[in-house]
């Protein structure tokens, strides 16, 4: 009798599963139909479905809004302090705290707190917070969590969407250069291309404050390389106003009278001179306006220096100009060592230059630091130490 039960409880066992299985198969085939099932079951699940998805995407937007509303708050205190030390400074000084611009708080703080601390940045100042604390970006992505710019992922959006703008902006140039080259009407437009004198590309800092994004300096310079080409275009005039919001100004400084006239040499060549100082160095120079690229210092050539930096720092400035081969130099130096002589020979050099280049070159010149004198000198050595800055080997034992 027990074999008989235990057989028959085996059976009953196959049985059950194989109609467990069954089900299980009968219901995953019919949730396929989503028509087979009731209405109200299918619209519950896609509730929970896309109630899952909104909850993971606003938890992104309130983290996003959350450090929004802090920095609000923030820079909503500092202006409210900044407003109120603005006004107990002109308070103090016995002036309209209204009409208390930035200029009169510099001054105010120079005259009430005077500092000789050489570096300005350490110097006590009281500024707008919104130039003092850096941008910050609005959000990027929508609440659904797609991003607004197709440029999302490369980390880089604003700065990359200024380059991609640019080069479709130069492809419809030459498109539009090729369908006038067709009708040969080019020579129509031969005489409105731009002229950027007295201005130049924005710099990296500035870049960087417009796109609020890191920019290195390759960025900077693919970007500057970019907009070179696009303004060097025949037809860049049509797109002006693209090119010059990313263009700045140069601050013109005026030389006044003290640039000398050039003088005319037995062969008929014009010529200027200069001179310069650099620590113990003196230097006199005498450049010839057109020449071959011959170069004299001390009756012997370049290779007078006989560091390839010294040779280099001494050319400097005529490959600014634009002008390395095609002047002659006699220059005749003393006192000091090669670095002084070659500091001394680089100032000449380029004051001699002046007389032969235009403003903007000469603006060009003073930014790049050509046309002022380098005063650093050597540190002296300090009293128990056995150099300027090194010291003696300190053995405990």
């Amino acid at each position: 009798m027990q074999v008989i039960s235990r057989r028959f409880g085996l059976r009953e066992i196959a049985l059950e599963e194989r109609c467990r299985i069954h089900t299980s198969c009968t219901l995953s085939s019919s949730s396929t139909d989503s028509s087979s099932l009731p209405d109200n079951f299918v619209m519950s699940a896609a509730k929970s479905q896309s109630s899952t998805k909104a909850q993971k995407i606003s938890k992104a937007m309130q983290a996003y809004l959350q450090r929004a509303q802090e920095h609000d708050f923030k820079m909503k205190s500092e202006v409210e302090e900044f407003e109120m030390g603005k006004r107990h400074l002109a308070n103090i000084m016995g002036q309209d705290p209204d009409l208390f611009e930035q200029a009169d708080i510099d001054k105010a703080i120079e005259y009430l707190l005077p500092s000789g601390l050489f570096e300005k940045r350490a110097r006590p100042i009281l500024k707008d917070p919104y130039e003092v604390f850096p941008k910050k970006k609005v959000a990027e992505f929508a609440a659904d969590g797609r991003p607004f710019q197709s440029l999302f992922y490369t980390g880089k959006p604003n700065f990359y969407a200024i380059l991609l703008k640019a080069s479709m902006t130069l492809e419809e140039l030459k498109q539009e250069e090729t369908r006038l080259q067709r009708k040969d009407q080019m020579h129509e437009v031969a005489d409105k291309k731009l002229g950027f004198h007295g201005s130049d590309w924005i710099k990296q800092d500035t870049l960087k404050d417009l796109t609020i994004e890191p920019v290195t300096d390759h960025d900077h310079k693919h970007f500057v390389v970019l907009m070179t080409r696009l303004a060097e275009h025949p037809l860049s005039f049509k797109v002006e106003d693209f090119i010059m919001q990313y263009r700045r100004n140069l601050t013109v400084h005026s030389f006044g009278t003290d640039i000398p006239k050039p003088l005319i040499a037995e062969d008929g060549r014009s010529y200027a001179e200069g001179s310069a100082k650099r620590k113990t160095s003196m230097a006199n120079v005498k450049l010839y306006n057109k020449g071959t690229g011959k170069f004299s210092v001390n009756g012997q050539g370049l290779l007078y220096f006989r560091n390839v930096a010294h040779r280099e720092q001494i050319m400097a400035p005529l490959v600014v100009v634009g002008r390395l081969g095609e002047v002659d130099i006699e220059a005749t130096v003393e006192g000091g060592g090669g670095t002084g002589q070659s500091g001394a020979v680089r100032l000449a050099i380029a004051n001699a230059l002046l007389p032969f280049v235009d403003t903007d070159t000469r603006e060009k010149m003073r930014i790049a630091g050509l046309l002022t004198r380098d005063v650093r000198r050597r540190e002296r050595k300090k009293p128990g130490q056995k150099k300027a800055r090194k010291k003696f080997t300190w053995k405990k034992r």
